[in-house]
């Protein structure tokens, strides 16, 4: 007994040490270029030429980070969208499909155990029962109720690496989820400044064609008193037709971006309408923060981070695929030709052996599928380290073209300002000298069309300036910290 007992406790020591070699490489996250400021930051004039770190502004970028625009009515429609868009329930699907799978491979840490109950009809054969052929044999039934057990060992980190995977493909489904979430929330944005920018522009264009309307009829009244010629009448007509074409252009492209944040909202074209509310101005300073730190904040980023741990998971896995394994099962119950003594005690029954039982396979030769697996699961690794790297420069560029539009686009918006005013002094002075007949209609036209090109232009400014700051808070991942599906990740 003691001697049974010794033999025992020297296998069970032998699995234990065997289930401590994991051979899954260590994970660590490869370097990627990370500057030490952008180089886009807005600079005071006594430091042009340099970097500097920029000050992060966290605080105003977390969770809802669009109310910094203080727009009731933007904030109201970033609420329905995270209720109602398809494309963020997509998302949240997938993220719940992650965890599922998780929980799935965790289940290998684990024996399973099956019961099973039911009669069984048989008639063997004469050679089965080491009889001569032609020996005629009685069929037999058999009631049986067992329970089986199975268990993999865990020697060389398989179970493990399987978990690890799976754990690494939900964290990466949520960074997806969030960066489904981010985009969601700048689109909403970005198309609520357009359809604005759109209104303002309509605006501009319902007042020029009420003056050129104006204009036409002083036009008509000297044309009809003998004053001047038809030419200018023609001329102030076209004038006219072409500000209320341009005018009905607007207003269609205007219902084009009305019906994209309509279904980005989650409702159909024909349920959503948005009153008219010209934009304007925005003047946001909005920090970038350090540029590593870019790297926690960036939901593609994580996701591609994520996505590297689990391509170096299955490696892992692939690895452990030439080493022994190790798989014990059992079975155990009752077992009787008739169901009223299937409980008796005699008729217990176990079962461990070659074909159930501890079995411990060691490959020897598969024409070379095992290190195919693992050269596959290794170029996989690599394909996601690059494209890991890539999203960081991606993101970096983001951040740089963004604080760039910001920043010149602060300059081009008080030159052309400038020119709004001059342009306006012109067509006033333009529209004097024509009634003194200093000068001919075709001035006048020419003054006008200058008015409305550059406050136009200064419209398109204002919206440009507000998808820039959208763009830039997208761009260092603002609004990271919104709510994903109530459940948590599951830890091991």
């Amino acid at each position: 007994m003691i001697q049974r007992l010794t033999r025992g406790s020297a296998l069970l020591a032998v699995l234990l040490a065997l289930a401590g070699c994991a051979v899954g490489p260590t994970y660590e996250r490869p370097s990627a270029a990370v500057p030490a400021a952008y180089k886009e930051a807005a600079l005071p004039a006594s430091e042009a030429g340099t970097w500097k770190p920029a000050e992060p502004s966290e605080e105003a970028l977390r969770g809802a980070w669009w109310k910094v625009f203080n727009d009731e009515g933007l904030n109201q429609l970033e609420d329905e969208a995270l209720q109602a868009n398809q494309n963020l329930q997509a998302a949240a699907a997938r993220l719940t499909q992650a965890r599922a799978l998780q929980r799935e491979a965790r289940s290998g840490f684990f024996p399973t155990l099956d019961a099973a109950f039911g009669p069984n009809r048989q008639r063997p054969s004469a050679v089965s029962q080491g009889l001569p052929d032609g020996t005629s044999t009685s069929p037999v039934t058999t009631w049986r109720a067992q329970g089986m057990v199975s268990y993999e060992a865990d020697l060389f980190g398989r179970v493990a690496s399987t978990y690890d995977a799976a754990s690494a493909d939900a964290q990466q489904s949520e960074a997806l989820y969030r960066s489904v979430l981010l985009a969601l929330q700048a689109d909403v944005a970005t198309t609520y400044f357009l359809v604005r920018e759109q209104d303002a522009e309509s605006q501009l264009y319902r007042q020029t064609v009420k003056l050129r309307m104006d204009t036409l009829q002083l036009i008509q009244r000297r044309y009809d008193a003998g004053d001047i010629s038809e030419l200018d009448l023609a001329r102030a007509k076209t004038e006219l037709a072409s500000a209320q074409s341009e005018a009905l252009g607007i207003d269609r492209r205007r219902a084009a971006s009305e019906h994209a944040l309509a279904v980005l909202l989650g409702r159909a074209p024909s349920e959503f309408s948005m009153p008219p509310l010209p934009i304007e101005k925005v003047a946001l300073s909005i920090p970038a923060g350090l540029p590593s730190a870019l790297l926690e904040r960036r939901p593609d980023i994580a996701a591609a981070e994520r996505a590297m741990a689990a391509a170096n998971a299955r490696v892992g896995a692939a690895k452990s695929a030439f080493f022994p394994r190790l798989d014990i099962t059992g079975a155990f119950g009752y077992e009787s030709s008739d169901l009223g003594n299937l409980f008796q005690w005699s008729s217990r029954t176990f079962l461990l052996g070659p074909l159930v039982g501890a079995a411990l396979s060691m490959p020897i030769f598969d024409g070379g599928r095992r290190q195919a697996g693992l050269d596959r699961a290794r170029a996989v690794y690599e394909e996601d380290v690059a494209s890991y790297r890539q999203t960081v420069l991606n993101a970096f560029r983001e951040v740089e073209d963004n604080l760039a539009n910001l920043r010149i686009l602060a300059d081009q918006t008080r030159a052309q300002d400038a020119a709004v005013e001059s342009a306006a002094r012109a067509a006033k002075l333009s529209h004097t000298q024509y009634r003194e007949g200093s000068i001919s209609y075709l001035d006048v036209i020419e003054a006008d069309r200058s008015v409305l090109l550059q406050q136009r232009v200064a419209v398109q400014l204002s919206g440009e300036q507000a998808r820039s700051a959208v763009g830039l808070i997208r761009a260092i991942g603002g609004g990271w910290e919104n709510p994903v599906p109530p459940e948590k990740v599951a830890t091991k």
